[in-house]
C-alpha cells in the first residue's frame, strides 16, 4: 500500500506585512507531501525540478519516507519560481513574479515501482496532466484526491471538468467553488459540484474552517484561532497532504472517518502558517501534531440540554 503525490516542487520569494524572504523551497507536492509524512509512508513523489533545487531537500524528503524516483531533474534547468506580496488581511496577495521554467516542460511518468498505489493526489498543476497520471495507472486506486485552483477554471474548464469525472475527492476554498458552480451558496455549490463526479468535497474557508460533503451528509470543521498567521503560502496543500496522508494511514474511507481526515488536514495547514514555506513542518513532532488535533476536538466539544 502507498500514496502517490502529484505536483510542484519549486522556490518561492514571499513578502508579508510583517517579513520577507527573498528564496524558500516551496511546491504544492512539497508541501504536500511534509504534511503527509507525519501519518503516512510510503509517499512516492512525482514532479520536476531544475538542478538548482536542493539536494539536502530531496533527502530530508527521503527522511520521512518520500520516494523521488517520480521526480524529474532538469540539471541545466531552473526550478519553477514564484514570487508574491499578501495584503494586510493575509486572505489575499499579489502575484509578482511566476517563472514556470522546467515546469513548462512537466511531462509526468508514472515509475513501475509507484504502479499499484492505493491512493493518488493529484496537486495543484494542470488538469491535463493530472489525468496524464490517472490514465497511466494500471489499477485505479482505492481513493484519488485532487486539488485545483480558479486560475485552471479560468483557462482550463474542459479539461478541469473531464478530470472531475475521474476523482473520488475534490478540495477547494470556498471562491473556488463558487466560480465552479456558479453558486454563491456553498450548500447548492456543493451539489452542483458533486453532480460533476467527485463523491467527497470539501471546501476551505480559510479562517473559518472546512465543509465536507457527501450524499446528503455534511460536517462543518472549526478553524483554529491564531493569534498570528506569518505565511499562509502552502497552507492549502498542507491540509490536502494531511487530509490524504490520515486516509492513507487508517485506510477507513467511511464518512466519520473522513471528519476525522479534515481535522487533520486543519491541523497540518495551522501548523504551516506559523513560519515561511515548509519550514514549520519540518520542525514539529508526532506529539505536537496529535497535541493541535486534540485542540481541534476541544473547540467543537459542548454538551447541550433539551429545552
Amino acid at each position: 500500500m502507498s500514496l502517490i503525490i502529484v505536483g510542484t516542487m519549486a522556490f518561492d520569494a514571499l513578502e508579508t506585512p510583517f517579513a520577507k524572504i527573498d528564496r524558500v523551497v516551496g511546491g504544492s507536492a512539497t508541501y504536500a507531501a511534509y504534511s503527509a509524512s507525519y501519518s503516512y509512508a510510503p509517499i512516492k513523489q512525482i514532479s520536476i525540478v531544475g538542478g538548482d533545487f536542493p539536494q539536502e531537500e530531496m533527502e530530508e524528503l527521503a527522511g520521512r519516507g518520500v520516494t523521488c524516483e517520480g521526480v524529474e531533474i532538469v540539471k541545466d534547468g531552473k526550478s519553477f519560481f514564484w514570487s508574491g506580496k499578501y495584503h494586510m488581511d493575509m486572505n489575499t496577495r499579489d502575484s509578482l513574479v511566476t517563472d514556470l521554467n522546467v515546469l513548462e516542460q512537466f511531462n509526468p511518468v508514472i515509475p513501475d515501482s509507484y504502479q499499484g498505489a492505493e491512493f493518488l493526489l493529484l496537486g495543484n498543476v494542470m488538469p491535463s496532466l493530472q489525468k496524464q497520471v490517472i490514465s497511466q495507472l494500471k489499477k485505479r486506486p482505492r481513493l484519488i484526491v485532487m486539488d485545483t485552483m480558479n486560475f485552471w477554471m479560468d483557462i482550463a474548464m474542459d479539461d478541469l471538468k473531464e478530470v472531475l469525472t475521474m476523482v473520488d475527492a475534490l478540495v477547494i476554498n470556498d471562491s473556488e467553488a463558487r466560480q465552479l458552480s456558479g453558486e454563491y451558496s456553498l450548500v447548492k455549490a456543493a451539489k452542483v459540484i458533486r453532480a460533476m463526479g467527485p463523491r467527497y468535497l470539501v471546501i476551505k474557508k480559510g479562517e473559518h474552517g472546512a465543509l465536507l460533503f457527501y450524499e446528503d451528509k455534511v460536517f462543518s470543521a472549526p478553524a483554529l484561532p491564531l493569534e498570528e498567521v506569518f505565511d499562509p503560502t502552502g497552507a492549502g496543500d498542507s491540509f490536502v497532504g494531511g487530509f490524504i496522508g490520515h486516509l492513507a494511514k487508517s485506510g477507513d474511507l467511511s464518512f466519520e472517518n473522513m471528519k476525522t481526515a479534515v481535522i487533520v488536514g486543519s491541523a497540518m495547514a495551522s501548523f504551516c502558517v506559523e513560519k515561511f514555506g515548509p519550514i514549520r513542518l519540518k520542525e514539529i513532532s508526532r506529539e505536537d501534531v496529535n497535541s493541535r488535533i486534540a485542540r481541534f476536538t476541544d473547540l467543537s466539544k459542548f454538551q447541550a440540554s433539551v429545552l
